[in-house]
């Protein structure tokens, strides 16, 4: 293998390592407030809502085709359904919209 290649992996492993290690070296003895701390416990869901919602417009042609997986899914979820039916009820759904 050739050596760039492999000073290239060991570089991307450095830049992924340093910024999950980073604010545990820093911040394992400092105490946030607690209106940081809910801030912070936020940010997954946030990040993750900026990810999935310009999917559900801009996925097919058709609007609708997003639109109804993702209110399939929600339902299925409010019932408390596991993430495996969660995903099947959406794809049934989808399946059956794209079949008319």
């Amino acid at each position: 293998m050739r050596y760039d290649i492999i000073w290239m992996i060991i570089g991307m492993g450095m830049v992924t390592y340093i910024p999950r290690m980073l604010p545990l070296a820093v911040f394992h003895r400092v105490k946030l407030p607690p209106f940081l701390q809910g801030v912070l416990k936020n940010v997954p869901y946030a990040i993750l809502g900026a990810l999935i919602v310009p999917g559900i417009f801009l996925l097919d042609e058709d609007p609708w085709f997003g639109v109804l997986g993702f209110v399939s899914a929600v339902v299925v979820a409010w019932f408390g359904a596991n993430i495996i039916i969660v995903v099947l009820a959406s794809v049934l759904v989808l399946s059956v919209y794209a079949a008319l």
